[in-house]
């Protein structure tokens, strides 16, 4: 069975059986891989995208010990490079199903193959929440993105207006500050939630205001977004904007839904874990963004994958 591996432009032989399958390929599942290697199992990392996962959204880097500052690719693309240092093999597919009855388990994946572990880390991140907003499904990609940095160049000298107060949408909107002529942040609580630090950031632009309280009710638009109606959380009373685009950040959905009716999930299809980053499932690991945990930033889920592998070392192998 072969690959083509994406990141080293090479073949990639991939064996029916490994250690450890790590599904995802970001700062988590490339963590957990390189500490496989050091505790002498044979991992493999499955990613259906990009190395890195959601790090490539991320124009600047600022809190990752070692960088003053780096991009989220090239942070992406440095991780990946450690991993295949240490001869982790990468297969590029998706895992649309899962077999996790018994001490052996298997991942299906979109191709059809099957293949085995005593180990299985999940660390397949989350995706951006849609608005719900009448008119969002068409006008995505006519004038509404979720990625700062793979759209914002489509916006030089325009105005937008940027969904959601949090830490996301404020670094995105810096980024964007650089390139737009106007940023109008829409937050639908009284006060931004995102670090003080950005904040001062943004507002130091002289290009940014805020409308507080508010949720976008609909976008309109031709063949692109000319407007967005925005609507009072208190009052109901709605106020058209016009901007020529939108980016949406306000909130992740994790990658959850090919375990469902396998593996426990919470509410809001979070990975529930213990201290060891196991699940309710012995020899079943779930790190990063996709578990259910407070914080979710990059050192999180790097430090994840390290946990849990620690652990299933010396729980799994250790004979």
């Amino acid at each position: 069975m072969e690959f083509f591996d994406v990141g080293s432009a090479k073949k990639t032989d991939i064996k029916d059986r490994y250690d450890v399958i790590i599904i995802g390929g970001g700062p988590g599942g490339i963590t957990a891989a390189i500490y496989a290697v050091q505790a002498g199992l044979k991992p493999l990392i499955i990613e259906k995208a990009l190395d890195g996962g959601q790090m490539n959204n991320t124009q600047a880097v600022e809190n990752w010990s070692g960088f003053s500052s780096i991009s989220g690719m090239d942070l992406s693309e440095k991780m990946a490079d450690h991993a295949r240092a240490f001869d982790v093999p990468f297969a590029y597919n998706e895992v649309v199903d899962v077999e996790l009855e018994g001490q052996e388990k298997a991942v299906i994946l979109d191709n059809g193959k099957k293949l085995n572990s005593r180990v299985l880390i999940i660390s397949t991140g989350s995706n951006p929440r849609d608005l719900g907003a009448k008119g969002e499904e068409q006008f995505k990609g006519k004038g509404i993105s979720y990625c700062a940095t793979c759209d914002g160049h489509f916006f030089a000298d325009k105005h937008i207006a940027v969904i959601g107060g949090g830490n996301s949408a404020l670094d995105e909107s810096l980024y964007l500050s650089k390139m737009v002529r106007k940023i109008t942040v829409v937050q639908n609580l009284a006060k931004l939630t995102a670090d003080k630090l950005l904040q001062d950031k943004l507002n130091a632009t002289g290009k940014v205001e805020y409308i507080y309280n508010s949720v976008v009710d609909s976008v309109e638009g031709d063949s692109q977004l000319s407007a967005i109606s925005i609507r009072n959380v208190d009052s109901g009373n709605i106020t058209r904007l016009p901007v020529e685009g939108m980016f949406v950040f306000i909130g992740l959905i994790p990658n959850s839904g090919f375990l469902k009716g396998k593996l426990k999930l919470n509410d809001f299809g979070y990975v529930p874990t213990d201290e060891n980053m196991e699940t309710e499932i012995e020899g079943i690991y779930a790190v990063g963004d996709v578990r259910e945990k407070e914080v979710r930033q990059i050192v999180t889920a790097a430090a994840d994958g390290a946990i849990a592998i620690y652990h299933a070392a010396r729980s799994y192998f250790d004979e």
